[in-house]
This record gives structure tokens, sequence and C-alpha cells, in this order.
């Protein structure tokens, strides 16, 4: 009875460490699946205009430079103004005597004083003097860039004393209040695609939404993407670094199990561990459709309700016995 005893209690220790406790995933088989598809994107500000002036003259100030923000309708630039100055102020004076000349024979029509005719010679002199008076508001206008909305300088491009005409860029302004993020869209995910619809972006390690307003084709060269067009209510600065976070469905029966749970084999397929009705480890075959971060999809034999170790080869080997960590 005692050298019973003594057996019993010196196979005991040999017969419990060849049970393994391992971590357990039960199985799910599904039709689908669906992951997150990270698509480069390309921030541009929603409006950047070269700016120039519109009358050929000499720069007398450049009040701006790179980086200065300004606001809509303050004043940039300016060309020197003196010879339109004084064409402004020879307009001015030619319409007060054009107006003083037609009510006078105005009133004196009213008595029967002035002829028709003469009274409608005034009052053609009077609408001739008020368009060149307006045309030299305008011309002294055109000799100064004003902000044609809320921006940043992002280009000064000519200094002061610099000879210019129509066609000389002399700044570059960027919108800073909005801005766009532009994506090339498979056209696997544009046929999903809702203009209107709200759309996650990584942008500078922030996530944020964005609104899809255009789907434009993206080129005439066979491509099947299209240029997408997204706008945000947040302003980041023009070239940051944004990303897509898109969703995509696939339709494939398979499982998602722990990637760690994965041994290659031949032929491009994987094996995992599951375990077996007695309770010990079996292998089964499966292929590799996706992998998202720590998990893996995969399709084969497996059914809803099996176990799968987690670790796989690097911690049960085939036909060992195990249990439940849990």
């Amino acid at each position: 009875m005692i050298k019973v005893l003594i057996l019993s209690i010196l196979f005991l220790p040999a017969f419990s460490s060849a049970q393994k406790y391992v971590d357990l995933h039960e199985v799910v088989i599904g039709e689908e699946y669906s992951f997150n598809k990270m698509l480069p994107a390309k921030v541009t500000p929603k409006r950047q205009s070269i700016l120039g002036f519109e009358t050929p003259g000499k720069v007398r100030e450049i009040k701006v430079d790179v980086g200065d923000i300004v606001k809509k309708g303050q004043l940039l630039a300016e060309l020197e103004s003196a010879e339109v100055l004084a064409s402004l102020a020879e307009a001015k004076a030619n319409l007060l005597m054009a107006k003083n000349i037609f009510e006078r024979s105005r009133t004196l029509d009213e008595t029967n004083h002035v002829s028709q005719q003469r009274l409608e010679n005034e009052e053609f002199k009077f609408q001739i003097a008020k368009a060149q008076h307006s045309a030299a508001m305008t011309r002294v206008q055109q000799t100064k860039i004003r902000a044609p909305y809320d921006g940043l300088i992002q280009n000064r491009l000519l200094d002061e004393g610099s000879i210019v005409n129509p066609s000389i860029p002399v700044l570059e302004i960027l919108d800073s209040e909005y801005v766009e993020a532009r994506v090339a869209l498979p056209k696997s995910a544009t046929e999903g695609a809702s203009l209107g619809k709200k759309y996650s972006f990584i942008v500078d390690g922030q996530t944020v939404d964005a609104k899809l307003t255009r789907l434009a084709p993206m080129s005439s060269k066979g491509s099947n993407n299209r240029l997408a067009i997204f706008s945000f209510d947040t302003f980041f600065n023009p070239g940051a670094t944004a990303r897509l976070v898109l969703k995509v469905r696939e339709f494939k029966r398979g499982a998602w199990v722990p990637l760690s749970s994965l041994s290659q084999a031949e032929q491009g397929l994987w094996t995992v561990f599951t375990v077996s009705e007695d309770a010990s480890s079996q292998k089964d075959y499966v292929e590799l459709i996706h992998i998202e971060q720590n998990m893996a999809y995969v399709s084969g034999t497996l059914q809803t309700g099996d176990q799968v170790v987690v670790g796989g080869a690097s911690k049960v080997a085939e036909g060992q016995s195990i249990r439940d960590s849990q």
C-alpha cells in the first residue's frame, strides 16, 4: 500500500506538466468582413489666387510679405498713382461743371427760357462726365491690390520699384479659413460614395470628419480612379499629412482569429491549433484573407464554436493535452 502511494506521488507531477494551460479564442464564422483602408490625401486650400495689378505702372509699395495673415479687402500693394489721381481730379471737376450746367438748363426749361434740344445736349454732356469720372475712379482702384478673401500670403514675387503690366504676378494668397482634401478613390470605393456624406480622416494625428463635396474623373488614360474632394470644417495647414479612413466590406466566408495563432504551412496555407474532442491540440489548415492589427481573417475548415489556441505553435505541440487558462 505504501509503495503504491509513493508511485502515485511520483507520477503526479509528470502528468500535470503534460497538460498545457493556454488562452483560447472562440471561432465565429461570418459571411463577410470589414476593415479600415487608409488612403493618402492631399490637404489643399479651398481657394488659391495669384494677384497682380490691372493696369501697367511702377510699384510704389508692397505692404505684406510671405506668411502674413490678411483680411478680405485689406490693401496689399499699390502703384505710383500721381498721374491717375490727377486724371481723377480733372474728371471730378468736369463732372461738377457739367452737373451745374445741366441743372441750370433744367431750371430754365421750367420757365421756357431754354430749348428742349439744348437741355438734351446738356444732359448728354452730364452723363458723359459721369462716365468719365467713374472710369477715372476705376483706374485709381486698378493701381491697388486688395485681398479677395481672408488669407495667408504664400509668395511675394516683386519688390518696390518694379515696372509691371497686367500679366505680371505680384503676390500669391491662400485661403486661411477653409481647406480641402483630395483623394484618388478606387472604383470599388466610389460605387458606395455619396455626395454630402461625412468621412473620417486622420490629419496630423487627429481624427476629424470631412464632407464629400465633389467627384471628378481622375484621368482620361484608362484609370478607374476618381478624384474625390472633401471639405473640412476645421482649418489645417495646407500640405498637412492626411489619410482617409475608408470602411471596406468584403463578402467572403470566414472568421477572425488572433494573428499570433497562425503558423505558415506549405502551398500558401497557414495552420492553427484547435481543441479536439479529447481536449488535445490538433492542426487545422486555413487560408489567410486579411490582416487587421493583431487579428487575421481566415477561411478553411474552422466551424463556429471551435476553440483556437492563442499563440499557436509557440504555445503547444500537436496532440498535447490542453486546458483553457481562464
